[in-house]
């Protein structure tokens, strides 16, 4: 976050618009995309193809934009396990709530979804507790 530009923030949520936008309009279906890797692992007839296609692109997003900007995507300080369980718990708790950040925050808020607003309400609250936790309560580093 040191690097922190109000263009870039911008730009880059342009870009998150713009993609969830155009799988809509060319597909019919939401960015959400804890439910789309979902049905990855766990695919319906005629879903597979799309799904994989929408994560293969947002990795290979991700490695050309490291390639681009070397240095642009930094490494984690905490080690490997803490980041499999924090991926665990990301993936069961958007299982529970029904949608990830994405979903809910992106394309559920912007239809006006009131269930979509109460779940992104607790997105946030949740990591900003999580955050102070973890830098204030001696919580795992």
């Amino acid at each position: 976050m040191s690097d922190f530009t109000p263009t870039s923030a911008t730009l880059g949520g342009l870009l998150i618009g713009a993609g969830g936008t155009l799988l809509l309009a060319c597909n019919g279906r939401l960015a959400g995309v804890s439910g789309i890797v979902a049905g990855t692992i766990r695919p319906r007839a005629g879903e597979f193809l799309w799904r994989l296609c929408f994560v293969l692109g947002m990795v290979a997003a991700g490695t050309l934009f490291g390639v681009l900007r070397p240095g642009s995507i930094e490494p984690t300080s905490r080690g490997a396990a803490v980041v499999a369980v924090a991926g665990l718990l990301v993936g069961f708790g958007s299982q529970l709530g029904g949608g990830c950040t994405s979903g809910h925050g992106v394309c559920g808020i912007s239809r006006f979804s009131k269930r979509s607003i109460v779940a992104t309400l607790t997105f946030m609250a949740t990591g900003a507790a999580t955050v102070f936790l973890t830098a204030h309560g001696g919580g795992v580093r």
